[in-house]
């Protein structure tokens, strides 16, 4: 049983770093990459469909990406869509696709892109420790039913802290890496 929490506490701090990698998609680094439109949705038919499903979205160069939809008539859509979605660029209509051409970032906009990136790391970090908390609190309840010894409860949280422990020092990585990313001119 204490397997079990060991397990499912290391697959809920993986999700977090996981959750934490996809959440760098969205940050604009040097080179201009196409999973910055990833949270971008289109009015198809009544449902809001993923940019990626109505239309091509290809990076042609480090600062240009085309969006080419496939029925026409959503030009006019996707263009608005963007332009709501705040991104930092104007889309380009030319009627036949949109082009979106993102200027060289300045110093203080990569800088601005560095603390997002550390509010998103802190997220992560936040979420690890409730996964500890939760955890714990399973544990500290086998202890309380008698289930585990007092022992074995705190080895138990021990193993537990060296898990969120590892995970932590993982996030910091990833963030120094990116960071000195973002930074590179």
């Amino acid at each position: 049983m204490l397997d079990d929490i060991y397990s499912e506490c290391e697959m809920e701090m993986e999700s977090s770093i996981e959750h934490l990698r996809h959440d760098f998609k969205s940050l604009r680094t040097g080179k201009v990459l196409v999973s910055i439109l990833d949270n971008i949705t289109i009015d198809y038919y009544g449902a809001a469909t993923p940019l990626s499903q109505v239309a091509s979205v290809i990076a042609t160069d480090a600062t240009t990406i085309t969006v080419n939809p496939w029925e026409k008539n959503l030009l006019g859509d996707i263009e608005s869509a963007i332009a709501k979605a705040n991104i930092g660029v104007n889309p380009n209509n030319d009627g036949e696709q949109i082009k979106l051409f993102f200027p060289p970032m300045t110093v203080e906009q990569r800088q601005e892109s560095v603390k997002q990136m550390k509010g998103m790391g802190e997220k992560a970090k936040i979420s690890i420790r409730n996964d500890r908390k939760k955890a714990n609190d399973q544990i500290k309840r086998l202890e309380k039913e008698k289930e585990i010894t007092a022992d074995e409860s705190k080895s138990a949280q021990d193993k537990i802290q060296k898990l969120t422990d590892k995970f932590t020092a993982m996030i910091d990585d990833i963030l120094k890496n990116k960071e000195a990313e973002i930074l590179k001119v």
